[in-house]
């Protein structure tokens, strides 16, 4: 349960003193939670950075402004960062990670079961962010590091992410886990929130990522399981060692989003054989035909995926 703030701050402080703090907001829970009672503690924040994947579910890119806005009532600056590829010599640009995937036909880090998926699409940019930020190059120039605050709980599923990250040690950074100090799980980031008077919002999470429960899918709109065929469609010709973006089958699920979404009728057959039968071809066309094109003029993938959606709601209606 939420506890009210201690009144001292004196170590606390001295820690933080003329150093600047970082916050990395995932738009979930747990560092909602975190910005709040920091904020409340008193305690400095300089700047809260969002990395934006392009895939995370339409409920929290609902939540952000709402969010963002209680960052500018309580006058916290706030930016969105983005990865941002550099080189396309053969390939329409990408911006997203679903972009990425139909990009090299292939599927998330995660399928694999490799988690480079959060270092490149949220760690990275924010640190390029930071790079280019002129107080961390004033802390850095003397020899001091920036501090980065991190939204991991006390329950035990983020306890084995911190013990991932324990003893991580940087020369540009100090990471502090307040959440963690507090002594606070989930429930006592969503009693938190909920005293501030917000809404609580869902888990932060890419709406293509393994790590999704089947129940998480079957709550996801007709646009993203159509994606979610098209993404296995597209990389199927490459897989060898897993079955799809869940990787392999359990007594619950198949290995195989679309086979799931098959068995539970969450799209249509017809549907489904549409995408899987005609998209990844109609892609493989486009990107060829892309790649003719000078780069400044070269067509991006977002206007495939574009002109994908349009059609599959037609064939839908």
């Amino acid at each position: 349960m939420y506890e009210p703030p201690s009144s001292d701050r004196s170590g606390e402080d001295a820690r933080l003193a003329g150093r600047p703090v970082v916050a990395a907001w995932g738009m979930g829970v747990d560092s909602t939670a975190m910005i709040i009672e920091w904020i409340s503690r008193r305690l400095p924040l300089s700047v809260v950075l969002t990395a934006d994947t392009g895939t995370e579910r339409e409920e929290t890119y609902a939540f952000a402004p709402i969010f963002r806005r209680w960052l500018d009532r309580h006058h916290i600056p706030h930016h969105v960062v983005r990865y941002v590829p550099r080189r396309f010599k053969h390939w329409p640009p990408y911006f997203s990670l679903l972009e990425n995937c139909l990009t090299n036909a292939t599927l998330p880090s995660i399928s694999f079961g490799r988690h480079s998926c959060s270092q490149k699409w949220k760690i990275q940019p924010q640190d390029q962010w930071v790079s280019e930020w002129k107080p961390a190059q004033a802390v850095w120039a003397r020899g001091d590091k920036v501090v980065k605050l991190i939204g991991y709980d006390s329950s035990p599923a983020d306890s084995r992410r911190y013990a991932h990250r324990e003893g991580h040690v940087s020369a540009l950074y100090d990471y502090l886990y307040p959440l963690r100090q507090w002594g606070w799980d989930r429930q006592a980031c969503i009693d938190r929130i909920r005293k501030e008077g917000l809404p609580v919002p869902i888990k932060s999470a890419c709406w293509l990522c393994a790590a999704q429960k089947t129940t998480e899918l079957e709550t996801l709109p007709p646009w993203c399981l159509r994606l979610v065929v098209l993404v296995e469609a597209r990389a199927a010709p490459r897989l060898r060692t897993v079955e799809g973006l869940w990787r392999s089958s359990t007594r619950a699920r198949p290995g195989s989003m679309t086979q799931f979404i098959r068995q539970r009728g969450l799209l249509s057959p017809d549907e489904i054989d549409a995408i899987v039968s005609g998209a990844p071809a109609d892609l493989i066309d486009f990107q060829r035909v892309a790649a003719e094109h000078p780069l400044a003029e070269r067509p991006m993938m977002r206007d495939w995926i574009d002109r994908f959606n349009e059609g599959v709601e037609q064939l839908a209606a």
